[in-house]
């Protein structure tokens, strides 16, 4: 679908021609209508699948259109950290550019006075959108900065993030505050129980529209090494040795080795920089600023740049552990291979990230490439399939079960026969063949019966494609829960 076969007005198709944007993404090919239509959404969707613009278009379209309040806060914007409400605000200045009668703020933490009180002001003139991390918005709820009553639109983007980061009192104390009708938009990497509960709670029959987490690009080159922690820096050297590595990332878990991965580059003349969380506002976007422009060469990071920041020209990544789950493997990965550009993806696997490993392969549905150590580290953990080991344990055990099952019959038909044979030598086992074809009878008849139960009930599959219908509900939302 094309932007101009939507329902959009003419200043957002302008923007979107400016920027040579033509074709909807899946994701925004499902969501634009039914928001412009009034209804709740739930989107299941991965970063990189165009879902900024998938809920931006259409609201800021609605808002352009008129018939809300110029003085109040139109929508807000939920994010779960400043990069990504930073990425948001950029994305709202360029599909808004030709929009006059809309304004917005972005609202996070980390910064200085001067800019907390630009935002305490720009909050009690009524911007248009506001985009916010829920602490700093909560902050200036407290401060009696914020009306939530006239809100029309509530977003929030990354939702599971959201509350992996702890933020699920604070969602809800917000929501508590919109008192209004409003549409409620959520999106969301993953479809957990704790994310189905906060749409109940906070969605009024909402749309859902998944997208399947995609494979990564197949421009990229993707390998691992399997070695003990003690070898990783050992691997970085030999890497770094033997190409002039720029344009890399180097992505951990935690941000204590973070700090320590950086140390040791720079120990070894690499020109890297460090993002964590203990960093000021300033100092991450002095760290992004010097990474983007080329200053630094490596940028060592936790996985807070892995979603929401967009990179272009990122020739390797590595992953110096194994993510959690594949979908986190993916968004790392997706940093590299770019813009119709080739990548590098590497990630080192000791004996205890294994499993989450092959997890990941069986996720994408391939091997990957594993790599020989560099000569002079030794030996690296055996890998060794969990599934393999399991398999033959179950094996073992079937086997020990069969020859156990197997010695019980022979015991219980040694001494049926014996039984049924006579003091004359006759076996008197053969009138029992009728009770035997009576239990067969029953038996089958249960059989039939189950089977013709499951097929009656087999209509129903066909009432699941209601999910996407009901009655228009246009800007009505359910209240959040006052518990």
């Amino acid at each position: 679908m094309k932007f101009e076969d939507t329902y959009l007005n003419d200043n957002i198709l302008d923007a979107l021609y400016d920027m040579h944007f033509e074709e909807c993404t899946p994701i925004q090919e499902k969501c634009i209508p039914e928001i412009l239509d009034g209804r709740d959404i739930i989107g299941v969707a991965q970063t990189g699948t165009g879902k900024t613009a998938a809920y931006l278009l259409p609201i800021l379209s609605m808002l352009d259109d008129g018939g809300y309040p110029e003085d109040a806060i139109n929508c807000i914007i939920m994010s779960p950290t400043r990069e990504l409400a930073q990425q948001i605000d950029q994305a709202m200045q360029g599909f808004g550019y030709y929009l006059d009668n809309v304004s917005s703020v972005a609202v996070y933490g980390g910064n200085d006075g001067n800019r907390y009180d630009q935002e305490m002001k720009s909050l009690k003139m009524g911007a248009g959108v506001v985009i916010a991390t829920p602490g700093r918005l909560l902050s200036h709820i407290r401060m009696g900065n914020v009306d939530l009553s006239r809100v029309s639109f509530f977003v929030l983007d990354e939702a599971d993030r959201m509350l992996d980061m702890g933020f699920s009192d604070d969602i809800m104390q917000i929501a508590k505050g919109l008192t209004g009708e409003h549409q409620t938009i959520m999106f969301s990497a993953t479809m957990p129980d704790k994310i189905q509960q906060l749409a109940r709670t906070l969605l009024y029959d909402p749309v859902e529209v998944k997208i399947a987490v995609s494979k990564p690009a197949e421009k990229i080159r993707q390998s691992a090494y399997i070695c003990h922690d003690s070898q990783k820096s050992g691997i970085i050297k030999h890497l770094f040795s033997t190409d002039q590595l720029k344009r890399v990332i180097i992505f951990s878990g935690k941000k204590d080795k973070v700090k320590e991965i950086d140390r040791e580059l720079r120990k070894m003349n690499i020109n890297s920089c460090a993002m964590h969380s203990d960093l000021t506002q300033q100092e991450r976007d002095e760290v992004m600023f010097a990474f983007k422009s080329g200053h630094k060469d490596v940028l060592v990071a936790t996985d807070i740049v892995a979603r929401g920041i967009d990179i272009d020209d990122i020739l390797m990544v590595i992953n110096y552990d194994v993510p959690h789950d594949a979908e986190d493997y993916v968004h790392r990965i997706g940093r590299t291979a770019r813009a119709d550009r080739d990548g590098v993806a590497i990630t080192f696997v000791n004996s205890r990230d294994i499993s989450l490993f092959q997890q990941i392969e069986k996720f994408l549905e391939k091997e990957i490439e594993k790599t020989p150590l560099p000569e002079g580290l030794g030996e690296g953990p055996e890998y060794k399939s969990a599934d393999r080991k399991r398999l033959s344990r179950r094996r073992d055990r079937s086997r020990g079960g069969r020859n156990r099952r197997n010695d019980r019959r022979k015991n219980k038909n040694s001494e049926a026969d014996n039984k049924a044979t006579t003091a004359d030598g006759n076996n008197a086992a053969a009138p029992q063949e009728g009770e035997k074809a009576k239990t067969e009878k029953k038996r089958s008849s249960r059989r039939h019966g189950r089977g013709h139960g499951r097929r009656g009930n087999g209509s129903k599959a066909g009432q699941q494609d209601n999910n996407n219908t009901g009655q228009q509900s246009g800007n009505n939302a359910a209240q959040p829960d006052k518990e």
